[in-house]
Order: structure tokens, then sequence, then C-alpha cells
């Protein structure tokens, strides 16, 4: 794919879509004031603005508030769209409860033990965390130790963690166990997720994208691991961030600076001319 230039001073695509953590935000999560400036400029130019994370939505809209952002955002690695002006949730769709119990059981029939998490569907959806997960970050959880807890509501995806296999190779372990029942991804450093068979982010992105009528070669990408990968195939242009997941560098169509150093508004300004 090659970058569509800018003419007459307009700004050359109708969406720009971007992942959150290690994208948008810093590693303190917040947006710096040149990456919101940049966004702006390029809203103000014709282009919507649509954040694209792997997090559900019930630990999205709290970044999302803090930004002021009132746009469409797609969640759940594309499982959810969420509208955040009106906080509510358009699409979802969750993980079949038996197949993801089942998965498990295969994939530590091959690894062992693993420590697991869950994100329950809907606005107000728990993160169940088990003994031995260790969370990412500072969202608010709920601690189990029954693991039939987490087969009793509607989950939008499971989290999995082993106690000395790096996140690729327990990925590969989990694909090779149990592919055929599930989508493995590695979402960030130490999030490997089962998600439902087929469901990545560009099936979100595909639907806000029509939503908002801009067609997928109207659409900028920006991301830094490879659950950003399927978006950056479907959309006009991807851009990975400086210091993504190699298998993410190998498919995108730009590198630009990293999230601390205004990744996204180094593109969006080059552009903007």
């Amino acid at each position: 794919m090659s970058e569509r230039t800018a003419s007459g001073g307009g700004f050359p695509y109708g969406l720009v879509a971007t992942d959150l953590d290690g994208t948008l935000l810093r590693d303190d999560e917040t947006v710096s004031p040149r990456t919101r400036d940049a966004l702006a400029a390029a809203t103000e130019a014709g282009a919507a603005h649509l954040v694209v994370t792997g997090r559900p939505v019930s630990s999205t809209r709290p970044v999302l508030d803090a930004l002021g952002y009132r746009g469409l955002a797609v969640c759940g690695q594309g499982g959810q769209v969420y509208h955040a002006g009106e906080h509510r949730l358009l699409t979802s769709v969750t993980l079949d409860r038996r197949l993801a119990e089942l998965a498990v059981e295969r994939i530590e029939q091959e690894t062992g033990p693993l420590a697991l998490a869950a994100a329950r569907d809907g606005l107000e959806g728990d993160i169940l965390v088990g003994p031995g997960y260790v969370m990412r970050g500072a969202l608010p959880v709920r601690q189990f130790t029954d693991r039939a807890e987490l087969w009793a509501a509607p989950l939008g995806k499971l989290y999995l963690q082993h106690p000395r296999l790096p996140d690729d190779t327990l990925a590969k372990a989990a694909r090779a166990a149990a592919g055929a029942l599930v989508d493995v991804v590695v979402a960030g450093h130490g999030i490997v997720e089962l998600l439902p068979t087929g469901l990545t982010k560009a099936t979100g992105l595909s639907l806000a994208a029509r939503r908002l009528g801009v067609k997928r070669a109207e659409t900028l990408t920006f991301g830094d691991m490879p659950n950003d990968a399927p978006m950056f195939a479907w959309a006009g242009y991807g851009v990975a961030m400086a210091g993504a997941h190699p298998e993410l560098l190998a498919v995108a169509d730009e590198v630009t600076a990293s999230n601390n150093a205004d990744g996204v508004a180094v593109v969006l300004e080059r552009l903007l001319g």
C-alpha cells in the first residue's frame, strides 16, 4: 500500500483509527497536548477519529471520558462497538464459554497449569482475575479462586499467562492445541487472549467505518501489537509505533516514533502539511 497524499491542503484520509495502549496513550496513560492538537487538526480537516482497542468497554470508558472523547470506539478486540458520547454499547460479540473451557483444558494438557483472567460482557463487565495472574496497569478487577465463576456469565474474552513461557511461545502453543475452537492473539506484554473464532480488530473497525460512511481505502491506522495486524490489512495504510512487536513491523506500511515520542502526531502533522 502507498500513502495517499494531500491535495490543496486537505487531509488525505477520512478516518484515523488509533490503538490505545502503546499507541495513542503514553506509558502514563495520558495523551500529549501535541497529539491532541494533531488529532483535532485532522478532525477539522474532515477526518473522523476512531479508537480501536483490545480493552473491553468497561475499562475503556474511563479513559475516553477523561479524554473528552465523544465518538465511536471499537473495544474488546473488535467485539464491541461503543458510542462514547451516548455511553451506549451498539454491538457486542461474546466468547462461547463451553468452547473456551475446552480450549483451556486442551492448552493446559500441553503447557501445564495456566493463570487465567477474563472480561465479562457489557458496559459494566467485570475483569475477573484468578490466582497467579499478573494484571498489567491499574484496571479495577475482581478476584476469583474457583474457575467455575469464569463460566457463570457471558464473556468477551479470556486472558492466559504461563509462569515460564514467553507470550509468543504461549500463543503458539495455544493455537496448536485449541486453534480449532478459539482464536489466539498477543495483545500486549503479558497479554495473550482467547477470542471468538474470526473476531479481530478489523471486525469492529469495518462496522464502525460503515456507520461513519468511510471506505477501507480511506482509513489510516496506528498500532503496536500483533492484534493490530488485521486492521492494518483491512485499512488503506498502517503505521506501527517504534518498538512495536516484530509481527506488526513486518506488515506495516510505515514506522513512526514511539507512543512516548508523539508518534501519531508525527505522521498526522506531515499529512496535514
